[in-house]
């Protein structure tokens, strides 16, 4: 898998990826010490409320500024966001109330939803061999879960030796060096859109290409499978480990450590995977993993169980719905590849950034408002048949028959 970091323009994409990964990861950390010095014990709902708008700048900015940018080069877009997500990094040590917080991390959400669907654009035509192209994947999988493990760690490391605001400025240093590796990239041009296409119509675009094809409309169903996993673990693990459990922090990470874990293991087997399996077939025992493992979760909730055994059967369950998602994630960009072209592929990739954390929006509230007001059971449950029926309707709208396209200058 490796091997792939051997083109030069790739090595030098995935390298900006990594660091503004990392950036990204040490400014939430960052965020939160802010909003607690700012709101106290509301520190959660300030967060809350950001993770919200972070969401919301997801779903609606990013098909409208892809739609404005269409014609721009790549390399510019890019550039440009990093440099914007530098200077609201800059600011945010400066700011003293929650209003701020959330206009800054608006803008924020708004040039990473600039930045992150032209990336992933980029990369079919940087790797246009399938194999070089499903490593480059993989290997974009496992910086994601990386991140997620080692930005509290070196977090950690650097709040030794400076304060909490100076992490803000490590935050910007890494999007400034995610630009200049853009710049100092050479990047395939594309084909231009039609001129004469309305601000509406390329909006839309992406999204009318996805209904129009039934694998990418069997995506939208497995983005919601993916939403439910993700969504009980973010929000519930540490009320699974603190109330339920009688765990401690360190209790929460290991739990978290072991999502990661399965999804790591599942990205480094992708390549051999889908050299020997279908898209579908790996994507659907995916979704059947998420099911399996939200139904585990409902069983431990509704058990007496000894602390050992809880512990046991929630590491278990984590790691399998760590490893389901990820079987489901990873071959995504595969799929929108090959049901797309270069002039409409960034539209594309936008419209699945988009409506994927649309998602988000539905089960983030179900796992934690149902969970907190009614029971961590009945969210479970419920989150565990949106999965099964989201599951179901993927196998419906994607026929196994349906024939992969033959893509012109794509060698398989």
């Amino acid at each position: 898998m490796w091997d792939v970091l051997a083109h030069p323009v790739y090595r030098r994409l995935f390298t900006a990826q990594v660091v503004a990964l990392v950036g990204t990861g040490l400014l939430t950390i960052a965020l939160g010490l802010l909003a607690y010095d700012i709101a106290g014990e509301d520190a959660g709902a300030v967060l809350g409320t950001a993770l919200a708008i972070k969401m919301v700048a997801y779903v609606v900015v990013a098909p409208v500024i892809t739609a404005v940018t269409e014609r721009l080069p790549r390399r510019a877009v890019m550039v440009s966001a990093d440099a914007v997500r530098a200077v609201i990094a800059l600011m945010l040590p400066f700011i003293g109330s929650t209003w701020q917080i959330y206009v800054l991390i608006f803008v924020l959400q708004a040039a990473s939803a600039t930045f992150t669907p032209t990336f992933q654009a980029v990369i079919p035509s940087v790797l246009t061999h399938t194999d070089d192209y499903t490593k480059g994947l993989s290997l974009s999988r496992l910086a994601y879960d990386l991140e997620s493990l080692t930005s509290p760690a070196i977090a950690g490391a650097l709040l030794l030796v400076i304060s909490y605001n100076q992490l803000f400025v490590a935050t910007a240093l890494g999007f400034l060096v995610s630009a200049a590796l853009v710049i100092s990239t050479r990047l395939p041009r594309i084909t231009a859109a039609a001129e004469n296409e309305r601000l509406r119509t390329r909006i839309t675009k992406g999204a009318r290409v996805m209904v129009g094809h039934a694998p990418l409309r069997g995506l939208l169903a497995l983005n919601m499978v993916v939403a439910t996993a993700t969504g009980l673990v973010v929000v519930n693990t540490v009320v699974y480990v603190r109330s339920l459990l009688g765990g401690v922090n360190a209790g929460v990470a290991m739990a978290l450590a072991a999502y990661g874990g399965g999804s790591m293991l599942v990205a480094l087997a992708m390549p051999r995977l889908l050299g020997r399996m279908s898209d579908r077939r790996v994507m659907m025992t995916g979704a059947l993993l998420v099911v399996v493992g939200l139904v585990c979760t409902a069983i431990l909730l509704a058990t007496s169980v000894s602390p050992v055994v809880g512990w046991v059967w929630l590491i278990t369950a984590w790691t399998v719905i760590g490893a389901a998602t990820s079987a489901i994630s990873t071959p995504t960009a595969r799929l929108l590849r090959d049901y797309s072209t270069e002039s409409n592929r960034p539209a594309v990739f936008t419209a699945q950034f988009s409506l994927s954390h649309a998602c988000f929006l539905v089960t983030y509230p179900l796992a934690g408002w149902v969970g907190a007001q009614v029971s961590q059971l009945t969210a479970a449950i419920i989150l565990a048949a949106l999965a099964t029926l989201s599951a179901m309707a993927a196998t419906r709208l994607w026929p196994a028959t349906y024939p992969r396209p033959i893509m012109a200058g794509v060698e398989r």
